[in-house]
C-alpha cells in the first residue's frame, strides 16, 4: 500500500511535488472552462440602486410621488456617466451628457414616455436608450 505522508527521502518529496503541480494544472484548467454548454450568455453586470427597476416601476413611482423622478434622473445621469467612462479610448470623448438641446427636463420626459410605452422593459435599459440618442445629438 503506497502512502501519501511526506518522507525525508527526495523520491517522495519529488513526486509529492509532481502531484501538487499536477493538481494546480487541473484547477487552473477548470476555472478556465466555461461553466455551461456552449452559446451560453455572456456574464451581465448587476444594476443596485434606485433605478435597477422595471419602467413599469419607475412609471408608478413617478405617478405616485412626482418629486422621485429627481432621483430616478439623478441616478440615470450616474449610470450614463458610469456608460460613459466605460468606453474605450476615442469612443464618445466629450460627449455632453447635458447638451443645450436635451437638457435635463427633456431627457426625464424622454424616460417617462419611453417607460410608459415600454413597462415590461428593465429602467435602466431605458437609459441606455437615453444614452444612445445623447450620442445622436452630440453628432449633429
Amino acid at each position: 500500500m503506497r502512502s501519501t505522508t511526506l518522507s525525508s527521502g527526495n523520491g517522495n518529496a519529488s513526486c509529492r511535488a509532481r502531484r501538487i503541480l499536477m493538481i494546480g494544472r487541473i484547477v487552473l484548467v477548470s476555472c478556465m472552462v466555461p461553466h455551461s454548454a456552449a452559446g451560453a450568455e455572456p456574464p451581465t453586470a448587476k444594476i443596485v440602486g434606485l433605478g435597477a427597476t422595471t419602467c413599469a416601476q419607475f412609471t408608478n413611482d413617478v405617478t405616485k410621488n412626482p418629486a422621485v423622478q429627481r432621483d430616478y434622473l439623478a441616478w440615470a445621469q450616474g449610470f450614463m456617466s458610469g456608460i460613459l467612462i466605460g468606453r474605450p479610448a476615442g469612443i464618445d470623448e466629450g460627449l455632453d451628457l447635458i447638451p443645450s438641446t436635451f437638457p435635463l427636463l427633456k431627457q426625464l420626459e424622454f424616460l417617462r414616455d419611453y417607460c410608459r410605452q415600454h413597462p415590461a422593459e428593465d429602467f435602466s435599459d431605458a437609459v441606455a436608450i437615453l444614452y444612445k440618442r445623447l450620442r445622436q445629438e452630440g453628432a449633429t
